[in-house]
């Protein structure tokens, strides 16, 4: 009887026990995604950014309330000015099980109508990961931010670099 307590416990406590460490695969895996949303993203093509959500997923852009679903996240970042370059840098990976999480920062040059030529942003981001069934990560929660105040003057000699305010967001054509 003793024997068969003691198994039953060693089974529950494997059972319970906590998520693993993030694999290299996993890793390489959320960097491509970050690859995947860079690409799409400068393409415009929406659906296969929204692909990159998950259905419920929690989209935080900034000077703006958040919004819930895929389809209003799609929305959302589907009326910013038209992007024709997007980097990021991947500065933090980690997370457990199904979960994880990526921080970094992001460079943006950006096509505003009435700017006197290309507009570049820089901030910073973090977002939320879900793996699916399949074996797909997803981004679940997203929040991203400027570095610079909206209107920030043009740096001398370069492009005008500054956060995106309320009334420049347009149509991404």
């Amino acid at each position: 009887m003793r024997t068969r307590v003691t198994c039953a416990l060693v089974l529950l406590a494997a059972c319970s026990s906590p998520p693993g460490a993030l694999t290299e695969a996993d890793r390489a895996a959320l960097r491509e995604l970050s690859e995947e949303f860079s690409r799409q993203f400068v393409a415009g093509d929406w659906a296969a950014v929204a692909k990159l959500y998950t259905e419920h997923a929690s989209l935080m852009p900034p000077g703006a309330p958040a919004v819930k679903g895929r389809s209003a996240a799609m929305a959302t970042l589907a009326v910013l000015p038209k992007t024709t370059e997007m980097s990021f840098t991947l500065e933090e990976i980690d997370g457990r099980g199904d979960l994880a999480f990526v921080r970094g920062a992001y460079k943006m040059t950006m096509v505003i109508p009435g700017a006197e030529g290309p507009v570049v942003d820089k901030g910073k981001f973090l977002e939320i990961r879900r793996k699916q069934q399949d074996g797909r990560w997803l981004i679940a929660v997203d929040i991203f931010n400027s570095d610079f105040p909206p209107g920030a003057p043009a740096p001398e000699g370069g492009p005008p670099e500054r956060a995106l305010s309320g009334s420049e967001s347009t149509q991404n054509a």
